[in-house]
């Protein structure tokens, strides 16, 4: 009979699985797998195996996707210029004497204001292109006096018989210049046209007396100064007590311009009418416009930077600003144009941050599937580059590469 002990120590006896079974299985089954996985991997970085329908399990890779656009590249270059008001030129006086007042530096006059003094006498500025050339007024006959005889003598009888003669009416575009002024400084009374009338002599008189003047009726050549608008005033040429000349005052218009010193081999973008961006000393940005272009180039000074010779030499152009209140009140300062180069209109690009070296040579593209096009790159602008080649495609997309 057995014992009661040794049947339970019977039924709970378990057999203990044989050393290395199942275990040793099971990292056999994992080594398998790692084998796999790492085949799948190589695989996919040569990029054999996937054709164009890459599963969900492909790893994704690191970096951002961006679109192939179609647009207009602009390639736009820096030069350094100067805010300010232009070059000084003199002004055209006439008068004669000395010279006893003179306007401040930078004040600026208008229509009908007095530039300086001469003698104590006005010199008044104008609008109009044509120069001051001759007096204004009205000219008396040269017989009007009476006729003289053989011996010299003036017939008493004969000159009071003579009827009066009409003064000489004075004719020409610079009359009509004159009096187009006189009237838009508000004397009436005359026609505007060529002729210089009594009726105009009269408006003058009137003219004379606000300035001061011996009411005369005539116009003396120093008494006015043309010019096509309002002036700024510059730096004079003469101290007071000098005597007066054409570089008694200089002069430059009212509104602010930019000066460009640029190569004389390089500026075929400076064409009349070109419109450039400026940007201030303030850092702030206005539209400007080529107005003329210097015909004359200079060579740098010895020693300077620009180098020597035709490489060096410069020419001058001049930039307007339309909007002179977009200058706030800035007067004069360094200023950076901004001009356009080169233009690539409705081409492919991307980001220059795309584009990666290609073992073989040149530049390519990565698509989003991973795989590599050679691309053609054109011109670089604003942070963009122009591509083309066969496999690329407005829309698709391709990596940026961290």
């Amino acid at each position: 009979m057995a014992n009661t002990s040794d049947i339970a120590d019977t039924a709970d006896a378990v057999p203990r699985p044989p050393r290395g079974g199942p275990r040793r299985r099971s990292a056999l089954v994992a080594c398998a797998v790692a084998l796999v996985v790492t085949a799948v991997a190589v695989v996919g970085a040569l990029g054999l195996g996937g054709g164009e329908e890459e599963g969900p399990s492909t790893p994704s890779r690191a970096g951002s996707l961006v679109p192939v656009t179609r647009t207009t590249l602009t390639e736009r270059t820096e030069v350094d210029g100067r805010l300010g008001y232009g070059t000084e030129i003199p002004l055209p006086v006439k008068a004669t004497g000395t010279v006893t007042w003179l306007p401040e530096q930078g004040a600026t006059a208008r229509r009908g204001d007095v530039l300086l003094r001469v003698d104590d006498r006005p010199v008044v500025l104008l609008y109009g292109r044509l120069p001051m050339y001759r007096d204004l007024g009205l000219t008396a006959t040269p017989d009007a006096a009476g006729e003289t005889d053989a011996a010299g003598e003036t017939d008493a009888a004969a000159q009071e018989d003579a009827e009066p003669v009409a003064p000489t009416e004075l004719k020409g575009m610079d009359v009509l210049q004159f009096e187009t002024n006189l009237a838009a400084l508000g004397y009436s009374g005359f026609t505007v046209d060529e002729t210089y009338t009594a009726k105009t002599a009269r408006a003058v008189e009137r003219w004379q007396k606000s300035l001061g003047l011996p009411e005369t009726g005539t116009v003396a050549i120093g008494d006015v100064v043309y010019s096509t608008g309002r002036v700024r005033i510059g730096r004079p040429g003469v101290r007071l007590g000098d005597a007066a000349g054409e570089n008694t005052l200089t002069y430059t218009g009212t509104a602010r311009k930019v000066v460009v010193d640029a190569s004389a081999t390089d500026a075929a973008w400076a064409v009349r009418g070109t419109g450039v961006r400026v940007q201030l000393p303030d850092g702030k940005t206005v539209k400007g416009e080529v107005a003329s272009v210097g015909r004359q180039a200079t060579a740098p000074e010895a020693g300077g930077e620009g180098g020597s010779g035709q490489a060096g030499a410069t020419v001058p152009v001049t930039v307007t600003i339309g909007d002179q209140e977009s200058v706030g009140r800035l007067e004069s300062g360094p200023v950076t144009v901004e001009y356009v180069g080169r233009e690539a209109k409705d081409v492919l690009a991307v980001p220059v941050a795309a584009l990666v070296a290609l073992a073989e040579g040149g530049h390519g593209l990565e698509t989003e599937r991973g795989r590599f096009v050679a691309v053609r790159t054109g011109l670089f602008a604003d942070g963009e580059v122009e591509v083309s080649g066969p496999a690329v495609r407005e829309g698709m997309k391709v990596r940026i590469p961290e």
